[in-house]
């Protein structure tokens, strides 16, 4: 590789030799996360994946793309990049995942403003471990140096997974009917959505990201939002074996009000039960230092619910005992109604 190092490109502010260094760090990372149907090997043009169709009668593949917004602005301030890789997975594969798909394997895209081998691979590290957990494979990625387009402290991070399921498992919203149980999966916190309002809260309110707070346990809440987003994919398809899943949303950007009445038929609404919600402290702190409504709170954020899952209620009790065995701190959180307002918090 060394003949292919360029002084007149360094001059313009992209080192060629340290992306090759940059590939040679992540390798171990991308090894941890293959899984039959993937190789290990990575620097190629295009990465491989060869899936199992045993018993399959008609695969469908299923796609979602997303990255981690502006929280990648914590992890420059904190100077913390191990994390936000488990985020661009998760946005990616918690959406799949809400199709009934099992993801198979994930591309990340970093651009960066000047690439720091052991940075990059830090955040590699963390695409590779979100891999892990959702049981998906790393085959590839791409590193560009956009020296003068930004800082070069900084860079962005965006993700692609790809997922497959039958036909005749797709997860679609026809089958959810009047009196369903809805079963909240607990979620990390914030996860990724609503950090452009984070931020203003923070600076408006003179917050610091080093500042502790009694109801964070004395943490920085900086440490506090840069928690990766939880992910749901094993736990779900745990439940998909055990129960039959009618419906599943993603709470993501817009939180409650946009994204359950999306796992739902037209003519039913969700009711939901505030008391039942087990809301983490986190969103409360934010709601008094910006002084943010409950409401605009519920449709921001996730308050503590990272996904729901629909189910029938004879099914309810199975389906809260199978999340529990797989982790997951879920519980019942509300029904489905008859009704023209698509969201109720009562």
């Amino acid at each position: 590789m060394n003949e292919s190092k360029s002084d007149f490109y360094a001059s313009a502010g992209v080192d060629i030799t340290a992306g090759y260094k940059a590939v040679e760090l992540m390798k171990k990372h991308v090894r941890r996360t293959v899984i039959p149907g993937a190789d290990d090997d990575i620097g190629g043009f295009g990465g491989t994946f060869v899936p199992n169709l045993a018993g399959m009668k008609e695969p469908v593949l299923v796609s979602g793309t997303d990255g981690v917004g502006t929280k990648i602005k914590l992890a420059f301030e904190l100077d913390c990049h191990d994390t936000v890789g488990i985020d661009c997975v998760a946005m990616c594969v918690n959406d799949i995942i809400c199709c009934g798909a099992k993801p198979l394997f994930f591309l990340d895209y970093i651009a960066c403003g000047r690439n720091i081998p052991e940075k990059i691979a830090a955040i590699v590290g963390g695409v590779a471990e979100g891999c892990v957990q959702s049981g998906c494979a790393l085959i590839g990625g791409e590193t560009a140096e956009h020296p003068g387009l930004m800082p070069e402290e900084e860079y962005d991070l965006a993700g692609f997974a790809v997922g497959i399921v039958d036909r005749e498992k797709v997860l679609r919203p026809d089958s959810v009917r009047e009196g369903d149980a809805i079963v909240a999966l607990r979620s990390s916190g914030v996860h990724s959505n609503g950090f452009s309002l984070v931020r203003k809260i923070l600076a408006d309110s003179g917050t610091k990201l080093t500042d502790t707070f009694e109801e964070l346990g004395g943490r920085p809440i900086g440490e506090v939002l840069l928690t990766p987003t939880r992910l749901y994919v094993k736990p779900v398809l745990a439940l998909l074996e055990a129960v039959k899943v009618k419906s599943v949303a993603h709470i993501t950007g817009g939180g409650f009000y946009e994204n359950i009445p999306r796992a739902l038929p037209e003519g039913l609404g969700a009711k939901i039960q505030k008391s039942s919600l087990d809301i983490l402290p986190i969103f409360g702190l934010l709601a008094r230092l910006g002084n943010v409504p409950e409401r605009e709170m519920f449709n921001v954020y996730n308050m503590g619910v990272g996904m729901t899952v629909i189910v029938a209620p004879e099914d309810a009790a199975k389906a809260v005992e199978v999340l529990r065995e797989a982790g997951e701190d879920a519980y019942v959180c509300g029904q489905v109604v008859r009704s023209d307002t698509r969201m109720e918090l009562c």
